[in-house]
């Protein structure tokens, strides 16, 4: 897994982590993040009951209304594009992205918001979406296995290693194919939370790390 050398953080303020919900999304590259920072807040919570949670979630599409994933599962997001709040942390599922990587108010959005964030992260084919946005620029990525082919073609001034799990450019973290997201946000966990909440959270979830 390849990330840039850091020392080992403390908690600070709640961060807000926004995850982009559109039809055609596959349904665990969004739930699989979701599912671990709103975890590592609740594992948090009983390890700290008078600290600030260290993340708090929230989902935002591109209009309003109900999103259908890829299998079908219907969702209502908390925010549109027009009201949803600044987050220190945008994650970008995949999914279906086609329609996406040609939509310039979505695109004009998630560059905006890339503008105020910590981390901007990409799950799967996501990072065809933030390629497109000019968030994902230059240098090492990677995505689903059978999509490293186009997106390296897409975009030449990319490094896509299909062979890792998770990348992390520093302010842009990008993931391989679907569970690999949730791999990729323990990551984030340890990056911003801690490593030790990070092995907790993946315990609570009785999930195999795949760093840990």
């Amino acid at each position: 897994m390849l990330e840039p050398a850091r020392s080992s953080p403390a908690i600070a303020a709640t961060r807000r982590v926004a995850i982009l919900a559109f039809d055609g999304m596959e349904v665990l590259d969004f739930a699989g993040p979701f599912e671990v920072f709103t975890t590592a807040s609740r594992v948090h919570g009983r390890q700290r009951p008078d600290g600030a949670p260290p993340f708090s979630v929230h989902s935002v599409a591109p209009r309003s209304g109900p999103v259908r994933a890829r299998a079908g599962l219907a969702m209502l997001p908390d925010h549109t594009l027009d009201d949803a709040p600044a987050a220190e942390l945008l994650l970008v599922p995949g999914g279906v992205v086609d329609a996406y990587r040609d939509d310039a108010r979505l695109l004009h959005w998630i560059a905006q918001a890339h503008a105020g964030t910590e981390v901007t992260a990409s799950v799967c084919t996501g990072a065809f979406v933030l390629a497109q946005a000019g968030v994902l620029a230059a240098g090492p990525c990677t995505t689903h296995w059978e999509d490293v082919a186009d997106l390296q073609a897409a975009f030449p001034a990319l490094q896509v290693d299909g062979t890792q799990r998770w990348v992390d450019q520093g302010r842009v973290v990008s993931s391989a194919g679907i569970s690999a997201g949730i791999d990729m946000s323990l990551h984030l966990v340890a990056r911003l939370a801690g490593r030790a909440l990070a092995e907790a959270t993946a315990r609570q979830m009785d999930y195999r790390w795949a760093d840990a």
